[in-house]
């Protein structure tokens, strides 16, 4: 075994620049190939949440406008009876819209504490970088 380790270790140091640049030119296209990997995953799931969140906006749009129009009807005929029936109407409309904004603002914040750059593949490239200096230096 250790015949073995040493054998490999003496072919390692009688290759010559030629190989060794062919073998950094082999690893360093391995190692980009696994970046591009590692941002598509990464933008893949980051794109998995914000399309969740799209979808809260989306609802949260459509249960708003659903409770506008029953609400606003119902309510305008009760309070038209104790009050004018455009006052009744302002009312309820204020209230139904100001559920709907509730739910819309909730959606839109989500959407912006969601990063689209992926960190990971940065910071994993800018180590590759470091690395391939050390490597050439």
């Amino acid at each position: 075994m250790q015949e073995e380790n040493s054998s490999e270790q003496q072919q390692r140091e009688d290759r010559s620049i030629g190989e060794l640049f062919a073998e950094l030119s082999q690893k360093t296209t391995t190692l980009v190939r696994q970046e591009i990997q590692l941002a598509k995953v990464e933008m893949s799931q980051k794109a998995s949440r914000v399309g969740k969140n799209v979808g809260f906006l989306v609802i949260g749009g459509v249960v708003a406008y659903t409770g506008l129009l029953a609400v606003v009807a119902a309510g305008i005929i009760l309070l038209g009876e104790v009050i004018a029936y455009w006052l009744s109407a302002a009312i309820i409309g204020v209230v139904i819209a100001a559920v709907g904004a509730v739910l819309v603002v909730k959606g839109a914040n989500t959407l912006r504490q969601e990063e689209p750059t992926p960190r990971e593949t940065v910071e994993t490239l800018q180590e590759d970088k470091e690395w391939l200096k050390d490597q050439t230096s």
